[in-house]
């Protein structure tokens, strides 16, 4: 996209955010997808845990 790379591009969407918005409102968004950002990671380490359990009691299943 225009020789730009993801980087390039983060950086000028962060600029455009805070000068249309205000670096308050860019902080509260900040926080926000860092809250959702570890909830997501909490969700996935319980899925993953859940499927380990299952898994186990499966092969333990077979072998009785």
């Amino acid at each position: 996209m225009f020789g730009l790379g993801i980087t390039e591009i983060i950086i000028i969407v962060i600029v455009l955010a805070v000068f249309f918005f205000g670096g308050k409102k860019v902080g509260e968004w900040a926080r926000s997808v860092g809250r959702v950002s570890g909830e997501i990671k909490k969700g996935r380490q319980e899925i993953e845990q859940e499927l380990k359990e299952a898994e186990k009691d499966i092969k333990e299943e077979k072998k009785s």
